[in-house]
């Protein structure tokens, strides 16, 4: 049994950060897009839209 905290290697990394101060959460997705907002179910939505999301670089994030 693996005692490691990660994801299985090749599976997809999504991350949700809190921006401290704030009440913002900061996404980013696995394709290297991010997104901003203060409702953690509309990021996990947003995140796990994949790969409906805008693409970085891309206007509108």
């Amino acid at each position: 049994m693996s005692a490691g905290r990660g994801a299985a290697p090749g599976s997809p990394v999504h991350r949700v950060r809190w921006l401290p101060g704030t009440d913002v959460l900061r996404g980013a997705c696995h394709c290297g897009a991010e997104h901003e907002g203060q409702d953690p179910v509309e990021m996990w939505d947003w995140l796990l839209a994949h790969p409906d999301h805008p693409a970085p670089g891309d206007a509108g994030r």
